[in-house]
Formats: structure tokens, sequence, C-alpha cells
């Protein structure tokens, strides 16, 4: 394959290299491609190069930051990976509650430096998530329900087009292309930088997992259903499904035991928090937690707490949809097939929707959903290929119980799962809509390999 131009500043591996093999792996084990050429960008011009070089030479191309992309979109078979891991530039501004992030930073990273100044931006749930393709697909998280998504606090994003135009897209400039990245995922181009609204938070939250026995889940569900209704804003829970995790803070007694827990962060006052919690760990199933986690911690103590469950090599599946609530039968459906899960790797989070998500208008952005009141996130995994099959058998199984009361899907938590469901993300009309917004700044459909929105004829 021919070099890039002389100006490309950042490292290029090829097939044979020395790092080849390490430089080509990503997040999801499972997923093992061997790209033409590997093109790790140092700022905006190696990425103006790169998409032109791409474009010319015909080869599909992949753009990666975190490497998370489920499906591992994020590298391809005999064509160009774009990565942008080198781009790790951060500032704050404390006094305008702003701050700038390029597009190789890590959502572990972005904490570190709003939280010395008392702030945050709402991002995600695992520390080594890539920035940029957790913020183009939405962005859920702990401070969801008080901040909204990730996109809901996105002033504006720098990017490069198909043809290696560099735009600003903001409320004022380029709108209909601020509109489409925000929520549209990586259809329009390679976002270089994001410009957060900052947020102000903890430094210490009340947060943590509150933990029972895996038989109380339809019970512990019932309580929460109604639990919820009254709880403000402030809290963000999650009810997670698993096999006990030998990980230092669980009792060796209750490792690899089936639970169910509650996963709390609350964004105010801790002493505020203890009070609404109250009712959860003293009558959710009318006996105790064998497990409280939820105490004062650093907010970026408590975002890493999942890291240890979802490392990079593991083989993980997911299959995912979003429900208005949580009835009897979606309850039942719930814990009848978390009793069947095998590996002691796999849980599956429902996440609670609503608050200031619900707040933005359905139209104010590409995202879509934002009436849903939970996303499952059904994920089977194992430490490789052995049992893998059957976790993915598990995990589709859980989610076809489900089918009667799916109301769409968070195009982040997608496989590789076509058309229909890219469209189900975002409803017919917002997908007509972003069809020609693709066929504006990408009609060639270079950036193919994402959550792909086809170009309108």
């Amino acid at each position: 394959m021919a070099m890039l131009s002389q100006s490309f500043r950042g490292r290029q591996v090829r097939p044979g290299d020395p790092s080849y093999d390490e430089d080509r792996r990503i997040w999801n084990g499972s997923v093992d491609r061997s790209p033409a050429l590997i093109a790790y960008c140092t700022g905006v011009a190696d990425v103006i190069d790169a998409v032109r070089f791409a474009a010319a030479s015909g080869l599909p191309l992949a753009v990666r930051s975190g490497g998370h992309s489920f499906p591992g979109q994020s590298v391809c078979d005999d064509g160009i990976v774009i990565d942008l891991s080198p781009m790790r530039g951060i500032r704050v501004d404390p006094e305008a509650r702003t701050v700038r992030a390029q597009a190789g930073v890590l959502l572990g990273e972005l904490d570190r430096e709003t939280q010395a100044f008392g702030l945050a931006v709402p991002a995600g749930i695992v520390t080594h998530t890539g920035l940029a393709g957790l913020t183009l697909g939405g962005g859920i998280g702990w401070l969801m329900r008080k901040y909204g998504l990730t996109i809901d606090q996105l002033l504006s994003v720098d990017l490069v087009t198909a043809d290696g135009t560099f735009l600003k897209a903001s409320g004022d400039e380029n709108p209909d292309l601020f509109w489409g990245v925000r929520g549209g995922g990586g259809n329009f181009g390679i976002v270089t930088e994001f410009e957060f609204r900052l947020n102000p938070l903890g430094p210490v939250v009340l947060a943590g997992p509150v933990v029972w026995p895996m038989a109380e889940s339809a019970r512990l569900l019932r309580f929460y259903r109604e639990w919820i209704t009254d709880v403000p804003d402030e809290l963000t829970t999650a009810v997670v499904h698993r096999k006990a995790p030998a990980v230092d803070y669980v009792p060796a007694e209750l490792r690899g035991k089936p639970v169910v827990m509650v996963v709390c962060c609350y964004a105010g006052p801790v002493e505020e928090g203890q009070e609404v919690l109250r009712p959860l760990r003293e009558s959710a199933t009318g006996t105790a937690p064998v497990l409280d986690l939820c105490a004062p911690k650093p907010f970026t103590e408590h975002q890493a707490m999942f890291d240890p469950s979802f490392p990079h090599g593991r083989w993980y599946y997911f299959k995912s949809c979003d429900v208005d609530r949580l009835t009897d039968e979606v309850i039942d459906r719930t814990a009848e097939h978390a009793a069947r899960i095998v590996s002691p790797l796999t849980a599956f989070p429902i996440f609670q929707l609503g608050g200031a998500i619900a707040r933005v208008g359905e139209d104010e952005t590409a995202f879509g959903g934002r009436g849903a009141g939970h996303t499952f996130n059904i994920n089977g995994t194992t430490e490789g290929a052995d049992g893998f099959e059957a976790e993915r058998t598990w995990a589709r199984g859980l989610w076809s119980a489900l089918a009667p009361h799916h109301t769409g899907v968070y195009s982040n938590f997608l496989m590789d799962e076509g058309e229909e469901r890219v469209e189900q993300a975002y409803g017919e009309q917002k997908y007509r809509r972003l069809r020609e917004l693709k066929r504006r700044y990408d009609p060639g459909n270079l950036f193919r390999l994402n959550q792909n929105i086809p170009p309108a004829p």
C-alpha cells in the first residue's frame, strides 16, 4: 500500500510490523480483524491527510478512538483504520465552566481534569471508554437524570468531512450538522474536538451497589418500580443481575453467588441521598441486603467501579432494548432469564432513564427514545471462545422474551444488526432527516463502518 503524505506526523502500522498484532486489537476480544494500515493521527492535519488518502484508496475505513465499539466497528479487514488515540488534549475553563477535549480522550481522563475543579460532564460508566464514540451516540451514564445525556452538554464540535474539509458545528454554525452529530454517530465525519458545558459535582458523591440474592429479583424489581417514581433527578440507578464478581470489595463467601443489585449515584448532597436511599435499604424485599457498598466516595472512584467487569480482551456479545415501564411481565421474564446466567462474567444492567433526559425535546437532537423508561443492556461475556456461544444464545433469549415490550434501542448498544435496527434507534421521521444530512456531508458513504445511516438517494 502507498504511504500517506510525507507531512503525516503520526505512526503508520502495517501487516508484518512488530507491533501490528497489538495495534489491531480492540476492546472486544471476540473481534479479530486485520487492516491494511493503521494511521495514528497526532492532530487535525493528520486526520485530513488520512481521510483524503482513505477516500482515494477506495478501501474500507474504520475510525477508532477508545475502540469500545460493541460490534468492533473500530477495526476492519483489508482497509484503513484512522486511530485518534494520540489526540488526548483536555483544556478546562473553570470560570466559564466549559471543557474542550480532543477525540482520543478516555472518560477517566476527562473526569480527572474536570473533577479537579468540582465539575463534570455526564459521560459513561467505564473509564477506558472513548469519549468520542460515546458522545456521538448520545452518552448515558451516572449523571444523566440530573444533567442529561453527554450530548445535552455539548456546545460545539470540530469535524473533518468525507472530502477532507474542516468544519465547526454548533447551535449557531452549521446547526443541521450539530443536530446530526448529537446522536447520529460517526456518520457525518470525524470529530476531532468536543466542547462541553461543565456541571457542579462532588467531588464526593453517595454511590455504589446495594446487593440481594438473585432469588429476590422479582420482589426487588416490583419495589424498585414504585420507589423510583418518587426519587429526585439527582439519583440515577441501574439494576444489575450477575454472579457476584471475585473482586476485593466482595466478601469471599459471596463471590460467584447469583445476585441482583441496585447501583446508585446521587448527584447532590450526601445527606439528602442517604434519606432518598433509606426505603431501598430498609424495605425493598423484606430482607436485609447481603452487601451494601453505597457510601460517600470520590466520583472518580465510582466511575471506575465497573472497570474490572469490562476489561480489554474478553469476548462480549450484546443485545439491547428500551422499555417504557417495568411491568409485571417484564419483571417476571427478566427474573426468569437472569436465573439462567452461567458465565461468572455475564452481567446485564437495566438503566433508569427519565429526569433531564426526557426534558429535552425529542426533535432537538438526533438521539432517539428520550421518553423511554429503561434501557436493557443484555451482555453475555466469557474470557474467550469457550462458552461464548452459550452466552450469546442466553442474551438473545432474554432479548426475545422482552420483545413484546420493546419501544426502541440505544444506538451505542447495537451490534451489527442491519439497517432496520438502526432505523428503530431513531424512528422513521428522524431517520429520514438523518439520511438527507448524510447525503449532504458524506454522499459516497465513506463513513459506513458504524451504525450506518446510508445517504438518501
